[in-house]
């Protein structure tokens, strides 16, 4: 039997071992000092833990009990009768606090979602609060087979499962060592795998074993190998990463920042981002972490200290630029770009160093920069630069095309490494790539290309599912939602009171949820939603239940801006007119003023159809689309305007609440 907990037995073995012995078990597995609390907190549970299992000795029990993905153990998990009871134990607690309610519940979320062996069992989560009064529960079970939280006071922890078995028809016995053997496959939100990762666990540790795993782990291995034949060879490379939307491409990079850190390489490295909500977003949840760890193993920790430390890999790019300017030469050997489509043409590079920094001339587009400041190396440098299709959303982000001219034009030295997707459409905006390609010293590897949405793991032709739509093609989209319907629900209102009811009532634990709309959403004011209203992505994306400035409030909306890179569990996507359906197709609006204005532009137009895009895939595991109704009497939002992107929506598969 694998070591995936501290201690494992037969209840009936269980009972008939002394509590000194269990006790050292359970000492000698622990990773750091055992301090008296914890020591006593492990007496009390044992104790009584044998005070009430006696009715059930032939069933295992598991103490402290791994859930890598959340980086933490279960107190205490039971197989009795083919259900699984997951107990969490507050030793000396008065009350059954919420948070507690909502940890035991993640730990049952965990099991169904990523431990093989447990996706079509019964599970039982169990909080057992030990000063609390007797308390009544009532078993309700989800549709997925687990039960909503039961409470206890440890008393009546017998009392409580025999009531399950009584009320639950007879389960298949589980056969344990199968059980505890079987795969387990997470796949964590982007602060949990930066954290994960941060730990020093490996990409194939917090990721799942299927083939968008095998991917990422190929991806990330032939990254180091070109970083290695750089160093080894005195030469100055630049590998492209492309993938879907949520195949894991800023997972990929973060791994190799993190990697670059270890003390066997002697080399800096970066990872650069000019998405200013994620950059924050990882650094505080980082931070966050380190404060609360050590708390846990009673260590003072400054979170001064632990942001400054984090910041040292995670950096916004424009302070990288910043930098460069002054013709230093950087410390950083790797340095890898997020969202590196997303860097600004010479236009706009020129525009904003002329009117910010006080520059007469800059006559650069960013690539070329950021390549000229890594060329500053005498000896050798890999950049690598992540690419995400149709991720473009802002006026003057140039797309990949301007880091092939710069290369093309002025670094014809540099090798370039890249995958064959990388003449797709959506990476090449219409230009010729494949000849832009053979002028350079370039080599074609598969193995950068993230072909496998991870980030939802009910939905993997989420993407697929979306470009469609986002294509104007309802019988594509309408074939792949037949796909994902039953793993991954997609709703559509008219109401939005009913889409946060939904929202609110089908989250779990600490499941996070958050309505979003795009930046040009000025007319949905009237419904409540004022999307010039700003966020703070940090208090938006970590905050809890108790914070109104949290997402699980449903107040305050995160735009592509606030999203991109980021994503929530269960998602409120508030349409607007900007981009509506008319006569069969979309057409891209921005309002004016005091009225809607068609927008001409065809870069512009990419930009808005690819901010729907952004907030079409931000969902892990579900969302609800709102499409308000309109108003006769305002002729800026007159139903015309909604109805038919409503009905093209409902023929997507789209299914109303």
């Amino acid at each position: 039997m694998i070591e995936r907990a501290y201690y494992s037995e037969k209840i009936s073995t269980f009972l008939n071992t002394s509590q000194d012995h269990i006790l050292g078990q359970l000492a000698s597995k622990h990773d750091f000092a055992l301090d008296v609390s914890q020591r006593n907190s492990w007496i009390e549970q044992i104790s009584t833990l044998q005070q009430n299992l006696n009715a059930f000795q032939d069933g295992s029990i598991f103490l402290e009990f791994s859930i890598p993905r959340m980086g933490k153990r279960v107190d205490v998990l039971l197989v009795i009768a083919g259900i699984i009871f997951v107990v969490e134990c507050k030793i000396g607690a008065k009350n059954h606090e919420g948070y507690a309610i909502d940890q035991v519940m993640d730990y049952a979320l965990d099991l169904k979602n990523f431990h093989e062996g447990s996706h079509d069992k019964s599970i039982v989560p169990i909080l057992l609060s030990t000063r609390t009064s007797e308390r009544i529960n009532s078993l309700e079970w989800c549709s997925d087979g687990i039960a909503k939280p039961l409470l206890s006071n440890g008393k009546d922890l017998s009392a409580t499962i025999e009531q399950v078995l009584a009320d639950t028809p007879t389960q298949p016995e589980i056969e344990i060592n199968n059980w505890i053997l079987s795969g387990y496959r997470p796949t964590p939100t982007i602060v949990e795998a930066a954290q994960a990762l941060y730990r020093r666990h490996s990409v194939e540790e917090i990721s799942r074993s299927d083939a968008g795993a095998i991917n990422l782990s190929q991806t990330n291995e032939c990254v180091s190998e070109i970083i290695e034949h750089s160093k080894k060879n005195r030469r100055k490379s630049i590998c492209f990463v492309t993938g879907v939307p949520g195949a894991g491409k800023t997972l990929a990079g973060l791994n190799l920042a993190i990697q670059r850190l270890k003390p066997e390489h002697d080399e800096f490295a970066v990872f650069l981002s000019g998405n200013g909500p994620l950059v924050n977003v990882l650094r505080e949840s980082l931070a966050r972490d380190l404060v609360a760890r050590g708390k846990d193993n009673h260590e003072r920790i400054s979170k001064k200290q632990t942001v400054s430390e984090v910041s040292t890999f995670i950096q916004n790019i424009h302070h990288f630029r910043d930098e460069g300017l002054k013709s230093k030469v950087p410390v950083e050997n790797v340095v890898v770009f997020d969202e590196a489509q997303r860097a600004w043409s010479q236009a706009q590079a020129e525009k904003f160093m002329i009117r910010k920094r006080g520059m007469s001339e800059f006559g650069m587009s960013e690539p070329e920069f950021l390549i000229s400041v890594m060329d500053r190396k005498k000896d050798w440098c890999t950049i690598v630069a992540l690419i995400g299709g149709g991720q473009e959303i802002n006026t003057g982000e140039a797309g990949l095309i301007e880091w092939f001219d710069a290369l093309q034009k002025h670094f014809n030295n540099w090798e370039v490494y890249y995958s064959r997707q990388i003449i797709d459409k959506d990476y090449s905006w219409g230009q010729d790539l494949a000849f832009k390609l053979r002028s350079l010293k370039s080599v074609q590897k598969d193995m950068l290309h993230l072909a496998v949405s991870v980030r939802s793991f009910r939905a993997e032709t989420l993407s697929a599912f979306v470009g469609a739509l986002i294509d104007g093609n309802s019988d594509v989209a309408y074939e792949l939602h037949q796909i994902i319907k039953n793993d991954y629900p997609i709703k559509l209102t008219r109401d939005l009171g009913k889409a946060r009811r939904w929202l609110r009532g089908v989250a779990r634990g600490t499941e996070r949820y958050g309505l979003v709309a795009s930046s040009g959403a000025i007319r949905l004011k009237p419904e409540g939603i004022n999307v010039k209203a700003a966020i703070n992505p940090i208090m938006w994306f970590l905050n809890d239940k108790n914070d109104i400035r949290s997402s699980y409030y449903l107040e305050d909306l995160a735009t592509e801006f606030d999203i991109q890179g980021l994503e929530l569990d269960w998602i409120g996507v508030c349409w607007e007119a900007d981009f509506r359906r008319e006569r069969n197709k979309w057409t891209s609006n921005s309002f004016k003023g005091t009225r809607w204005q068609n927008i001409n532009d065809d870069h512009r137009r990419i930009y808005l159809a690819n901010a729907y895009r952004v907030l079409l895939t931000r969902a892990r595991q579900g969302m609800v689309i709102f499409v308000p109704k309109g108003n006769e009497g305002d002729y800026t939002r007159p139903p015309k305007f909604y109805d038919e992107t409503y009905a093209f929506l409902s023929a997507c598969g789209c299914v109303p609440l």
